[in-house]
């Protein structure tokens, strides 16, 4: 997997960077099943996080954090590479390399420099994206909706819950909600301390939730397992084949993502922009039974913004 996919590949962020894959190791899965609990458990369960937390980074294939050094030097590329066009940001890693070499060049530094940032940036791989994450999904006070999509709320009203998988789980906002209606929900995501938030979360709540750290192409899909999959502001052109085999004859795919005509405010992920018309064709074996291309508040960033939907079925 390529350097530029880090967020590019998960969800709305002001990048389209993409790391490099790294090896998969032991399979980090977890399973949050607990009776309800009173309120006063609130601070077992902020010790569950943190105990969680740590069992996960030692455990994860993700590598550890990033320095502060490695960050500036990430953020540096990365709101570059925001601003690039599009044939920039689906480029090879050479392509890109070479181009931000150039860019560093045109800013006054000396070739030596500009390699040995581009070399940094290499060993960094997805390693500050993930702190990223972590970050804006665990923060205090965050910029993102982390109520369930509504979109998701509409479209598995009156299904009969099967088994559900939340990619780019984040949080655990869908994950949860979706346990909360009777689906065996399971959710991945790469942000181990946004992950082990969701196990707590559910903990606190009484419900069960399945969770694992990991990468899309780390994460062990299957073949017919799932009766739902949610894409929720994560990418869904990198992961058309895994979501058409792995869904069950039946089985729905639900997506929401930002239209192109959203980066005239703000520069967002490629992976999460689509143009008119373009997400009808991201699943050609799969039937849609609902699109939208609306005007709604962003689950990201929380503004009034041009989303689109989908809602497709695997006959």
């Amino acid at each position: 997997m390529r350097i530029q996919q880090a967020v590019h590949t998960w969800r709305h962020t002001l990048t389209t960077l993409r790391p490099r894959r790294s090896e998969s190791q032991t399979a980090d899965r977890r399973r949050a099943t607990v009776n309800r609990r009173p309120p006063a458990a609130v601070w077992l369960a902020v010790l569950l996080v943190v105990s969680t937390a740590a069992v996960l980074a030692a455990q994860s294939p993700l590598g550890p954090k990033a320095t502060p050094e490695e960050t500036r030097v990430y953020e540096a590329f990365r709101d570059w590479m925001t601003r690039q066009p599009r044939d920039i940001q689906a480029a090879d890693d050479d392509v890109v390399y070479g181009k931000y070499a150039e860019e560093l060049r045109r800013q006054g530094k000396s070739a030596q420099e500009a390699d040995a940032t581009v070399a940094s940036l290499k060993a960094i791989g997805d390693r500050a994206e993930i702190e990223r994450w972590n970050r804006i999904l665990t923060s205090p006070k965050p910029f993102f909706n982390k109520g369930p999509n509504a979109f998701v709320v509409e479209m598995v009203k009156g299904v009969k819950p099967g088994r559900s998988l939340d990619v780019g789980m984040g949080q655990g906002r869908n994950t949860i909600y979706l346990a909360q209606q009777g689906w065996a929900s399971v959710g991945f995501d790469p942000a181990d301390r946004a992950v082990a938030a969701a196990e707590a979360e559910a903990k606190s709540l009484g419900v069960s939730i399945t969770t694992r750290v990991a990468k899309a192409e780390e994460f062990d899909w299957g073949e017919s397992q799932w009766d739902l999959i949610v894409l929720s502001y994560v990418g869904a052109r990198e992961v058309t084949d895994q979501v058409t085999r792995s869904l069950k004859p039946g089985g729905m795919v639900v997506v929401e993502a930002f239209h192109r005509d959203a980066t005239k405010s703000h520069p967002i992920g490629g992976a999460v922009v689509f143009d008119t018309n373009e997400l009808l064709k991201v699943f050609p074996a799969l039937r849609v039974v609902r699109y939208e291309d609306t005007t709604a508040v962003g689950d990201f960033g929380l503004e009034k913004t041009r989303v689109v939907r989908l809602a497709a079925v695997k006959p």
